[in-house]
């Protein structure tokens, strides 16, 4: 049932290969050499001229905001079944979500904002997001506690008057080392002695507000992905008003719920893009090399793990889509099995992928001169945000007993 996209994705997903053959391709080597320009001269935390040069393109051709799968203030949304081969596509080049005003953080901040905000949140924040004219952080993970339990955060949010007083650090936020970025949604316990799962809130709080320090950039694998980067950042005594949290107070793991989701599915059908693009660099390196005689293409090594490749990834590609059907359909939070899986299966799947294209290039396979050793690092990082497999595994195998229990009781 998922074999074919919608007529209305198909024409998406024409106008969006062709702009990727015609401004994103093209200019991969350009971002690169650009971005390493900003590092020699000592600051790489630059808004990327070739970025901004390509966003009034992508809004011009109707590529822009194709997540949101919600109709706000007269926009109609797109369903996450009919953004997967869209967000699948932006996966081959890892910068070119932000052209088209679709890359993390930012797309999970404007779908928390879009469900949960007040209209004079959404004012504030969400509009100039969806414009594209800012960016933003989410501070969830912590360095001092096992954050794959969202319970164990510490930062406090304590209430005093009409503000609330925020202290603790986080890392991993990633987002924050952008100059585009201006606002934070920060996580953190306004009562500690509430029941576990109502001790958290999340509140809204400018990047420039008093008490904010980003202390230094965390690299992954050695990458400092910037201009977004991922940051370690000391809240100190951080006072906004009583109307920047959302939704209320103890409503932050609900929240937390609502919006992982879908981060995790887009994480999902990026991986599913990068592990294609892959595929594709794997087969031609093993056309273009001869060893030991003959073509290495020609090997049945490779054989098997060219058709490997492509059984795993179309596995992966069918999961996701089941998933999003059925976000789309019932619900995230009927859903959560289904995201569960995916986001265990994607990210492994595609770091296979990878690793066999890189072992098909040799030694070239993890330098600067090819894409994917950057992939590698990318999706080995996947298996650990928005939760690490063995807490997805735990909750499908919690599912899968409660539903035996209920099957037999």
């Amino acid at each position: 049932m998922f074999a074919e996209p919608s007529p209305k994705t198909r024409d998406l997903l024409q106008r969006l290969q062709q702009f990727f053959d015609q401004h994103i391709y093209p200019n991969e080597e350009r971002y690169y050499r650009e971005m390493d320009a900003f590092r020699r001269q000592g600051n790489a935390w630059q808004v990327s001229p070739l970025i901004e040069e390509l966003k009034p393109l992508a809004r011009a051709e109707g590529l822009w905001n194709l997540f949101l799968p919600h109709e706000h203030r007269g926009v109609p949304g797109i369903s996450n079944l009919d953004y997967a081969p869209l967000c699948e596509i932006m996966g081959r080049v890892s910068w070119s979500g932000e052209v088209f005003n679709c890359s993390a953080p930012d797309t999970g901040n404007m779908e928390t904002l879009e469900r949960y905000a007040t209209e004079a949140q959404k004012d504030r924040w969400l509009e100039p997001l969806l414009a594209g004219e800012i960016r933003s952080a989410f501070l969830m993970t912590e360095p001092a506690v096992a954050s794959s339990d969202a319970t164990n955060i510490q930062c406090t949010i304590a209430r005093e008057g009409d503000h609330y007083v925020i202290n603790g650090r986080k890392w991993f936020s990633s987002g924050a080392g952008s100059p585009h970025c201006q606002v934070f949604i920060v996580m953190g316990k306004t009562d500690p002695d509430a029941p576990r799962h109502a001790q958290q809130s999340m509140v809204l709080v400018p990047r420039n507000a008093p008490g904010i320090t980003v202390e230094r950039h965390l690299s992954v694998f050695g990458y400092d992905d910037a201009p977004h980067g991922h940051m370690d950042v000391l809240l100190d005594n951080v006072r906004v008003p009583v109307d920047s949290i959302l939704l209320g107070e103890g409503r932050g793991f609900e929240i937390a719920q609502g919006r992982l989701g879908p981060g995790r599915i887009h994480h999902c059908m990026r991986s599913i893009g990068a592990a294609e693009r892959a595929l594709e660099m794997m087969c031609d390196r093993l056309r273009a090399r001869v060893a030991f005689g003959k073509p290495l293409a020609e090997q049945s090594v490779w054989h098997e793990r060219i058709a490997e490749s492509r059984c795993l990834i179309d596995q992966a590609r069918l999961l996701t889509l089941n998933a999003a059907h059925k976000m789309d359909t019932v619900g995230n939070k009927d859903a959560r099995a289904e995201i569960a899986m995916i986001k265990v299966v994607a990210p492994n799947m595609s770091c296979k992928v990878v690793d066999w294209a890189i072992q098909a290039h040799g030694a070239a396979g993890v330098s600067q001169d090819f894409w994917l050793a950057e992939a590698y690092a990318h999706q080995r990082t996947v298996r650990i945000v928005d939760g690490p497999d063995e807490v997805h595994r735990n909750a499908i195998a919690k599912i899968e007993l409660a539903r035996r229990a209920a099957a037999t009781a």
